[in-house]
């Protein structure tokens, strides 16, 4: 079963995947740049503005965690991180990038323990620790087992800058045993440049391109001896045919050899329409990054293009396999391994990147997320009461809160990820982030679309406390007023008191154009009831939620794995 877990990496490696249980991990950590990063949700015109919110901070500091996590690298039974890790604090101190490097080395050496013996890891990283990383992987997996230092061209612009500027990114590749990693060697369309310098010679076959016919090694069988007179000894010191006299007969009638002038030695011809393609090297230029307008940009902030996800787990890993990406962001390397056929294991810290995941993976592959034959297909909200429809989950989502219990949790420990996750419950996008400020008495915004005219807009306001009351409600009358919002949604882990229900009702009713139907202007929603089912926003919308969330395309020509999830 694929899973996405919510929680911190290092916790969830250690509680929930088994060694030697994964065939591929990429993983694109923060680069400690010391930047908080913004995410921008799709918006109707002129609301642009109400979306920004923080999506990660990537700054890590020296501190009790940092201390603490030192501390096990110290402990654990890799002697070569051990050793290694004190000296780079020696080296650097107690700052912030050695904070850095405990907690990626922590994580790495749990990423190790459960990689499979033919396994490999992808860590995409910048020019900010790529070079210390570099060091801290050498300790982890051995320098015997570095497989290469792609360099992803990630554009061919060069901002005028007095510095040079970066137009590229490191992924540095390593094999949990090299000698018995598996690797499909990556091939892409030749150019034009590549074709006039390789394929130089040409027949009635068409264009080839010319090879040894000759191999490393002595023999004393038939491929050891002289063919056609000639010895093949001659043709270097210690080395013998690469084929049998007989398929060398066979390659010669066919006019597969090339017979150079006198001086030289036969090679094998290779037609050019029988060529797999060009070798992809540790340069790659082909793969752009995703462009503004784009329509595989989802706005987070560093979306990597599928198409360089693709071709990592091709290269190394084959369909039914596993694939990890312990950071997983907005879920670019879940969707690629989805795509491709590949079971997967997505984690992220943050409630925000899980809830865009799931909607990720419902819009590009319905199959996963399907309403059972025998229930009513679902309506947009607002439009009658059907029976709540019934999914089959093809993935599960772990860390979450399943329960009141779970969600009562969720809040004492971050009020922030609460308010993310209970904006999830309704489909709202999450107002702002943790440093602006106030709020305004917002805590989400829902877009909709009834009419022909301008996208209209719902407020949302979550409450995790144990107390509420009436002035809660007058307070979200107000923003809704003030915001020129249709609707206000009150999402309360408490119970509401009747009070407050009679306070809701007298902000009256708001009329649909597009059937004359009648929604309240304020409604009043349970975490409980919204997980049960018995409770959901009501509000009309024909636009289905497009004003609210940018939506993923839609793979073609996939039908549903049934075996692939068993």
């Amino acid at each position: 079963m694929n899973r996405l877990y919510f929680g911190d990496n290092l916790h969830v490696l250690r509680e929930h995947v088994a060694n030697e249980s994964v065939d591929l991990v990429y993983l694109d950590p923060p680069f400690n740049s010391k930047r908080d990063y913004n995410l921008l949700f799709k918006t109707p015109k002129g609301h642009e503005s109400d979306a920004q919110i923080t999506a990660f901070e990537d700054s890590w500091h020296w501190g009790e965690q940092a201390e603490r996590e030192y501390a096990e690298i110290l402990r654990q039974p890799n002697t070569d991180v051990a050793e290694l890790m004190p000296a780079l604090r020696a080296f650097l101190g107690e700052n912030d990038m050695m904070a850095y490097l405990v907690m990626m080395a922590n994580r790495l050496l749990e990423l190790h323990r459960v990689l499979k013996p033919t396994g490999s890891l992808y860590l995409h990283c910048d020019p900010t620790a790529s070079h210390y990383l570099k060091i801290v992987l050498d300790g982890v997996f051995g320098p015997e087992n570095f497989q290469g230092d792609i360099v992803w061209r990630r554009t061919a612009s060069h901002v005028t800058s007095k510095r040079w500027p970066r137009i590229h990114d490191d992924i540095l590749n390593f094999a949990k045993d090299l000698s018995r990693v598996n690797f499909n060697p990556p091939r892409v369309e030749p150019d034009a440049e590549w074709i006039e310098r390789e394929y130089r010679h040409q027949d009635e076959h068409g264009r080839y391109m010319t090879d040894n016919l000759t191999g490393a090694g002595t023999t004393n069988g038939p491929s050891g001896q002289p063919w056609k007179g000639i010895d093949p000894k001659l043709i270097g010191q210690g080395r013998h045919w690469r084929y049998h006299p007989d398929t060398l007969d066979k390659l010669d009638a066919e006019g597969r050899i090339y017979w150079p002038s006198r001086g030289q030695y036969p090679k094998l011809k290779q037609y050019l329409h029988e060529s797999a393609g060009a070798p992809v090297g540790d340069l790659w230029t082909d793969v752009r990054v995703i462009g503004r307008t784009s329509a595989e940009r989802l706005g987070y902030p560093t979306q990597k293009p599928l198409a360089l996800l693709e071709r990592i787990i091709e290269t190394s890993s084959n369909p039914g396999d596993v694939v990890l990406d312990p950071f997983c962001g907005c879920g670019t390397a879940v969707h690629a391994a989805q795509k491709l056929e590949r079971r997967w294991i997505g984690i992220d810290i943050t409630h925000l990147a899980i809830a865009l995941i799931e909607k990720r993976l419902k819009d590009a592959f319905p199959y996963l997320d399907r309403v059972k034959p025998d229930k009513p297909a679902p309506v947009a909200p607002g439009v009658g009461e059907p029976e709540a429809p019934e999914y089959i989950r093809q993935f599960e989502v772990i860390g979450t809160p399943e329960d009141l219990d779970g969600a009562r949790d969720l809040a004492a420990r971050d009020k922030y990820q609460f308010q993310w996750w209970a904006c999830s419950l309704v489909n709202a996008q999450p107002y702002q982030g943790r440093k602006k400020g106030a709020d305004g008495g917002i805590d989400g915004l829902i877009f909709f679309q009834d009419d022909k005219g301008a996208a209209k807009k719902i407020v949302v306001s979550v409450k995790g406390g144990e107390h509420v009351g009436v002035p809660m409600i007058r307070d979200l009358a107000h923003v809704v007023k003030r915001e020129r919002a249709e609707i206000g949604l009150f999402v309360t882990l408490a119970e509401p008191s009747a009070p407050m229900e009679v306070e809701a009702v007298k902000e009256g009713f708001y009329t649909s154009p597009a059937t004359g139907a009648e929604f309240p202007r304020v409604q009043i929603l349970t975490i409980k009831g919204l997980l049960d089912g018995s409770e959901r926003a009501r509000y009309p919308d024909l636009a289905q939620g497009g004003h609210t969330f940018k939506k993923a395309r839609r793979e073609q020509g996939k039908a549903e794995q049934s075996g692939l999830f068993e």
